[in-house]
């Protein structure tokens, strides 16, 4: 098997910038002792089993309750560092997919080897939506698999000339 990839934490700063960012309305409500608390608790990705491909990440909330039809945003706390021609292909968890229907909001996650050299470190979020038609609330408890990712190799065409450096998160190669 060949190792292509090493997961970390972004920076306490960074993590905390991103949580009062993603959770503006808890900003008066929660101390930085309770950010760090949560900082402490993340867990770095791991494989469940030798033949697994994915790499499952964790809640690194207390619980995150999600009714049918809604959405929440989940800064993991994680970057990853990736061998350049290797890509992270983010997913739900299959079990919490084919339970609840539970979906990634941009279908698959797409984690390039030079977004862990953007401007925010390379943090990793999850936008995920309980889009149960049987109307089933999601639960997630800390530590509880969400999300999976397996590093998948790519090619280019003969005549790829892209010579731009990304310095930035989300969308920041869109035109």
């Amino acid at each position: 098997m060949q190792k292509v990839a090493k997961f970390e934490k972004v920076s306490f700063r960074r993590f905390e910038e991103d949580f009062k960012k993603t959770f503006p309305e808890m900003v008066n409500k929660i101390s930085q002792d309770y950010i760090q608390e949560v900082y402490n608790k993340i867990e770095l990705p791991n494989r469940a089993t030798k033949g697994s491909a994915g790499y499952d990440f964790y809640s690194p909330f207390v619980q995150i309750n999600m009714k049918p039809r809604e959405t929440h945003t989940i800064p993991t706390g994680i970057r990853v560092k990736i061998e350049d021609g290797w890509v992270l292909k983010l997913y739900p968890k299959s079990g919490l997919g084919f339970k609840y229907r539970l979906q990634l909001n941009n279908t698959v996650g797409v984690i390039d080897s030079d977004y862990y050299y953007s401007d925010n470190e390379g943090h990793i979020f999850a936008k995920i939506t309980n889009d149960s038609n049987e109307d089933k609330s999601v639960h997630l408890r800390l530590g509880d698999g969400f999300m999976q990712g397996i590093f998948v190799q790519y090619g280019v065409t003969v005549d790829d000339d892209a010579t731009e450096a990304r310095n930035g998160g989300f969308g920041s190669t869109g035109k």
